[in-house]
């Protein structure tokens, strides 16, 4: 049996995961519905494709959440050892667990943008959200890979703290708070913040969007980065935090 069927069964066998996929998946479609419901006149005639993604960061932290529980509940019931003794190249199985996960978070992240999109084109009857640009595909489909490299981050993070308050706490608090506190540091904070992972992240998906009735500052203007070379900035701070977590894991015991 392969290390991504072990995982795959062994994420499925608890019920954190489910929960934590229907959750994303009702945040992101519900929200969805209330922006869109109420609209009436001018208002909904001028509703666009990004009104409809209200949900999706929230959604993202739900998943992010799941990502590290995946890692941190099998340190906290010590079942990881036992995962190592049957695995014992340690980056290997790391590597299969992450991989299923961001699988999945992807996964989870199209099925919610689309169906937030298509509940939104439901609601708002009057308005044109049909797909027309490359910018609007970017921001439904794009969903999918900022989902995915975001519990590739969530699983780093949770093999260094080992730990699921600390790892959540750490998860939740980087996006939401300090990455929006940056910008308070004399003369450097503005260019720091440009380049904080997750605002590259949100960069990739909101640039070039009608944010319409939201507002054009909604999503940012200030973007160091076009569309494609952030997220691949955003997906080298995953892939950098991964091997920092991977080396950590391979030297510390269990």
């Amino acid at each position: 049996m392969s290390v991504i069927t072990v995982e795959r069964i062994k994420l499925f066998s608890t019920r954190s995961p489910w929960w934590c996929m229907i959750v994303a998946a009702v945040l992101t479609v519900g929200l969805a519905a209330l922006t869109t419901g109420f609209l009436k006149g001018a208002d909904e005639q001028n509703a666009t494709i990004f009104i409809t993604q209200p949900g999706a960061q929230l959604s993202q932290m739900v998943m992010m959440v799941m990502a590290a529980l995946a890692v941190t509940t099998e340190y906290r019931f010590g079942t990881i050892r036992t995962s190592f003794q049957a695995v014992p190249q340690r980056a290997a199985l790391l590597l299969g667990k992450t991989a299923v996960v961001a699988f999945l978070s992807g996964l989870i992240g199209l099925i919610a943008s689309f169906g937030a999109w298509g509940v939104g084109s439901l609601f708002a009857s009057n308005a044109d959200l049909s797909i027309n640009t490359a910018a609007e595909w970017r921001l439904l489909a794009g969903q999918g890979l900022v989902f995915a490299i975001s519990a590739v981050f969530a699983v780093a993070v949770g093999i260094l703290i080992r730990q699921s308050a600390g790892a959540i706490a750490i998860l939740i608090l980087w996006p939401l708070l300090v990455e929006n506190l940056v910008n308070l540091i004399p003369k450097v904070g503005d260019d720091l913040a440009r380049w904080a992972p997750f605002a590259n992240g949100s960069s990739f998906l909101n640039q070039g969007q009608d944010f319409g009735l939201a507002g054009q500052g909604a999503g940012g203007t200030d973007f160091a980065l076009s569309p494609w070379w952030a997220l691949l900035y955003f997906a080298g701070w995953a892939a950098a935090l991964m091997t920092i977590a991977l080396v950590s894991a391979s030297k510390r015991d269990a």
